[in-house]
């Protein structure tokens, strides 16, 4: 014996197994292992589901309007001009509408008055066009520029003549083209100048000058917005690399200009084909202008001039397709080569 007390070996106490039965541990697995919660993926689908109809219900109101006021009229216009009026008895029977299928299409087509009036307002819009966005162009780098002083008061004068109804506009200037009341032709006549601008071969300058005045300012004060969002850190760098304010305009805003020049490019395309009030306007004073001097005008005059409003319709049909096809024509060409 040494006197020590050895320990007495006692029982052995194994922890206790988890639930199992076999007294291994298992992994806690959740539903849906690897993605959200079942719950939560029905809580997304919900709102996914409310965003939607709401969003829905925001745009029901302009879908109800565009239904109304551009749907059914054109639909309108295509039904009638698919028919036409026949009167029997050499035209002194009572008046008959009748299937006509591409007739009115075809009479379109072969109006050399038509043909005449598309060929004119193309003439129009290839020297108007260009003429005014340059000028509101040129309107918009001004007023953008650091040397300008009193912006507020230059953008609003500049936009004023939008603010005025167009038909309004052309009787204002009017009283400017009438020879014997109009200062400008005074004042012509005083230098030894002789302008008649309601003559045959200035009427149409006439014309694209009433245009250009209404609409400039709004086509500026679109360009002018665009050139607002650069970020102005852009103008700092090129300033820091030694560009003049010439090589910014042209290498900077101009280019990033390019989605506003589109914009304002596809409304002049689509107003030019729709010139009607500074022509009608003026017609009562000019011999050059003719009841079908452009093709709303001819339109006009088929359905309130000569009742034949089937023709009319055929005559706007042909008009809107040319529009459109115009107008995205233009965009293709003025998007080419751009990501």
């Amino acid at each position: 014996m040494t006197g020590q007390l050895e320990p007495t070996p006692g029982p052995v106490v194994s922890p206790p197994a988890p639930p199992g039965g076999d007294g291994r541990s298992r992994p806690t697995t959740t539903a849906g292992r690897g993605g959200p919660p079942a719950g939560r993926r029905a809580a997304r689908s919900k709102l996914a589901s409310r965003r939607n109809r709401s969003g829905l219900l925001l745009l029901t109101p302009f879908a109800v309007l565009f239904v109304a006021v551009f749907v059914v009229p054109v639909g309108y216009a295509v039904y009638q001009s698919l028919f036409r009026v026949r009167r029997s008895g050499l035209g002194l029977g009572p008046p008959e509408t009748v299937f006509a299928g591409l007739d009115n299409y075809t009479r379109v087509f072969a109006d050399s008055a038509f043909l005449t009036a598309v060929g004119r307002v193309v003439v129009f819009g290839l020297v108007q066009v260009p003429v005014m966005l340059g000028l509101a162009l040129l309107l918009a780098l001004l007023l953008d520029s650091r040397v300008v002083r009193l912006g507020r008061f230059f953008r609003l004068a500049y936009f004023l003549p939008f603010a005025i109804p167009g038909v309004i506009a052309a009787v204002l200037w009017s009283f400017l083209y009438v020879p014997g009341i109009s200062p400008l032709v005074k004042l012509g006549e005083n230098a030894g100048i002789e302008v008649d601008f309601l003559s045959a071969d200035m009427i149409l300058f006439s014309i694209g000058n009433i245009v250009t005045w209404s609409w400039a300012g709004y086509n500026m004060l679109i360009l002018y917005t665009a050139l607002r969002s650069i970020p102005p850190e852009l103008y700092e760098a090129a300033e820091v690399d030694g560009c003049s304010g010439f090589r910014i305009a042209w290498h900077i805003k101009l280019p990033l200009l390019r989605p506003a020049l589109t914009l304002t490019g596809v409304f002049s395309v689509i107003g030019t084909l729709q010139l009607f009030g500074e022509p009608m306007v003026l017609r009562p004073m000019a011999s050059a202008i003719s009841n079908s001097y452009t093709p709303v005008m001819l339109s006009y005059q088929a359905a309130f001039g000569l009742n034949d409003y089937n023709f009319a319709a055929a005559v706007a049909v042909v008009l809107a397709v040319a529009t459109f096809v115009l107008s995205y024509g233009f965009l293709r060409l003025s998007t080419r080569g751009s990501s």
